[in-house]
Formats: structure tokens, sequence, C-alpha cells
């Protein structure tokens, strides 16, 4: 499941928004955030929420710790960050209150620590920021927005100014001349940081005041901003909310595009999933690894065990990161110490399973994976023999599952737990 990092958002910590919310104090090598992470539940979707100012907006946008802000979110796996900023208009058909969905910044910063890559020891790193705002957030946001009913900016230019002051008149002339539709204090270096640590990144501008270009408004004041942002904050509010379970099912709908579906395979009659095409992919092989991270960071695991063979990398990615030991289980022959076997039914005959026996200590907790569930069957004897040896299943992981051929609900009905990062009708 995505795991949403929201940078702003005020109002979304109401208890009756989120749910099972808890404070985490977090520290980073960079220093700590600029507030306590508020984690919860909105819609059953794991959110992180950060305060870029404080919770008391006590710290200017010239002293935010950016750097620490982003990792901390990183650290905690976020597989997405949201942004929410107040932007004043540097555009007649920009009005007060409007959203702007940025697709582009200028940074007129001056003093703040700008990149993660403060030495070239291990080689030049050059970060491309072509297109800094990730374009399927930016979709979601604008279509989300626009269902809603808000006056939305499909794009939007930010310049980034350095704060606290606001702009002389010069100034916001010449940032009109620039081509930036909106101004700010906070986007960069937020959205370098995020490119630089590739976590998906947008954001959502409310024009809440003109800056001071405009001969017939008054300049812009903090009185004025705040105004503003609290009339239309629950626009804001709604768009965040409504577009988190969005951001889950774009998530599974972009891991099931990259797995190819190739009909008679092994035979006739078959539709096989193949997840080779997903494996090579760099970033659906990273939201993978991530989805299962994010399951079960919290959770005892001693080993995990993988099915021959596609489910060997899996388990041994996931072993790696969990740091734990890796377990293969095999088919019949193929391991070379004493083994434990068990024999399980299958459509036409019956096949065997082995797992070496000092592979498993007594009470050990167990994660077995595999790339999927069709019949259940290999599961289900994968689990046995863990427990002949001891062993307790924590749960039977898999990328895909086939519903259609019930193997998740046989698992069920024999007490174990199941989870999968997605499901495909037909086979």
């Amino acid at each position: 499941m995505a795991k949403i990092g929201i940078i702003g958002g005020s109002g979304l910590d109401n208890p009756e928004i989120l749910s099972d919310p808890y404070d985490k104090d977090v520290s980073t090598p960079y220093g700590n955030p600029s507030a306590p992470l508020k984690i919860g539940k909105i819609n059953n979707i794991e959110v992180i929420l950060l305060a870029r100012h404080g919770r008391k907006h006590e710290i200017p946008p010239s002293q935010v710790n950016y750097r620490a802000n982003i990792f901390a979110l990183k650290q905690e796996n976020c597989t997405h960050i949201i942004s929410t900023t107040a932007v004043g208009s540097l555009k007649e058909g920009i009005k007060r209150g409007d959203l702007v969905i940025l697709d582009q910044f200028i940074d007129f910063t001056k003093q703040r620590k700008l990149t993660f890559h403060e030495t070239f020891n291990d080689g030049p790193k050059h970060t491309s920021m072509a297109n800094p705002f990730d374009e399927n957030l930016r979709k979601i946001l604008v279509q989300t927005s626009k269902e809603l009913g808000f006056n939305t900016h499909e794009k939007g230019t930010v310049i980034t100014i350095e704060g606290p002051r606001f702009s002389t008149k010069a100034e916001s002339h010449m940032f009109r001349l620039w081509g930036a539709d909106v101004i700010n204090m906070s986007i960069t270096p937020e959205v370098i940081l995020a490119n630089e640590l590739k976590i998906p990144y947008a954001a959502i501008a409310m024009s809440t005041d003109y800056d001071c270009w405009k001969d017939d408004e008054e300049p812009v004041s903090w009185e004025s901003i705040q105004e503003i942002f609290i009339k239309n904050s629950d626009n804001v509010k709604a768009l965040l909310i409504n577009i988190l379970s969005k951001l889950a099912e774009f998530k599974r709908d972009n891991l099931k595009s990259k797995i190819r579906t190739i009909a008679n395979f092994p035979k006739q009659g078959v539709v096989f999933r193949d997840i080779t095409t997903l494996l090579k992919d760099p970033e659906g092989l990273r939201d993978v690894v991530s989805e299962f991270k994010n399951r079960y960071k919290n959770t005892k695991i001693d080993k995990i065990a993988g099915i021959e063979s596609r489910g060997f990398i899996l388990a041994s990615i996931l072993a790696h990161e969990f740091n734990v030991g890796f377990i293969p289980i095999r088919k019949k022959g193929k391991l070379p110490y004493e083994v434990e076997s068990h024999e399980y039914e299958l459509e036409y005959g019956k096949d065997t399973i082995e797992i070496h026996r000092d592979a498993i200590d007594k009470g050990d907790h167990i994660l077995l994976t595999d790339d999927l569930i069709a019949t259940g069957g290999t599961s289900l004897a994968a689990c046995k023999l863990i427990e002949k040896l001891g062993g307790n299943i924590v749960e039977v992981a898999v990328i895909i599952d086939l519903p259609d051929l019930n193997g998740r609900k046989k698992l069920q009905e024999n007490g174990y737990k199941t989870f999968a990062l997605v499901e495909f009708m037909g086979h």
C-alpha cells in the first residue's frame, strides 16, 4: 500500500479525520525535522503529517531544516510526498483561493542547503530537474480537484524567494517577466531534495494574494495570507483526503501494468503472469520492496522462506532488508543436506517439497513468500513443512493473487494469514 507524507496539511490532524494517530520523534543524519511526525490513517491509508514551519509556525522559511524534513519521510518509507503551500499570484488569471498544481519552479533562495550531495567522493551526482513535480501525482491532483469543483490551474511555475521578507515591487515585476506564475518561500529546496531521494513529490498551492505587483491591490501581508488560507483551507483538506485512496489504487495499477501476461504458457489454456518485467524495472522493484517493508516493519520476523523458484527472489531481497536469514524451500532432490519433506496433492497427481532440517529453530517466526498464489497447494504444503520444524507462520506474502483459483481462500481456511500486492482475474 502507498504511504503518503504530507508536508503542511493543517487540519488533517483532527482526530475525526486521522484515525489511530500518534506522534513520533525522529532524528536524521541532517538533524531533527521541524516537528514530531504525526502518524495515522485516513481512509485506511497510512499518512505521515509534518508541519514544515513547526506546529506553532515558529520556524521562519529560511531556517527550516528541509534536508531533515525530507530525509525523515524517507526513513519512514513514504512512497509519495504531497506538499501544501500558500502562494502569491503573479498573474491576473490566478485569483485568491484558486488552487495551482505546480509543475515548475525557479529557485531564488540564497542561503539554504540545496542538496544531500555535499561531496563527490562516490562520483558526480547531478540530479535531473527538468520536470521536478511528479507527473502522475499531478494528474491525480488535477483530476480530483476538478471533480470537487475547485477553481484549479493545471500548471504553474513557482518562484521561491528566501524570505522572511516579502518582495519589492521591482522584484515582483521582474518575477513576472521571468515567467513565474506564483511566488512563495518554501517549495525549494523541498522539491529538489525529494527528487534526489527519488520520492515522487507534488505540491498543492493556494493563491492567497497578489504579491505587490498590482497597483489596484494592497501589497501582501501576513494577515491577508492567513485570512484567505483559513477561509479556503477546507478545500485543500478535502482534496488531500479524496486523493489518498486514488493514490493507493494508482500504485497497485502501476505495479500491475509492469507485469507481463502471456497466453497459453506453460501449456494451452493457461494465462501466465510474468514478473520478470516487473523485476527488471528499477522503480517497480523498488516499489514492491517498499510495500513489503512497510507492511512488516513492526512485525517480529526471524527468517524469511521463499518457495522455488521465483519466491527466492523476493525472499532474499526482503531477508537482506530486514537483516534476517533466508530459507529456500525446493522441489524434491534439490537440497544437498538432510531434509524434511512434505507431499501434497496437485490437480493431476502429487508433488513433494523439501527444506533443510536445520533451517528453522523451534519457535522461529517465519514469513513465507512466493511470486503468486494460484490454487494454494504449494504454499499450503510449505506452511505445513515449516510447522513440522517448529516454525510459526507470520503470513504468506506474494506479489500476485489469482482469486479465481481460490488459493488464498484455501490458506485462510487452514488458519494462515495471507497478503498480496495485486490481483489478476482470469487464469
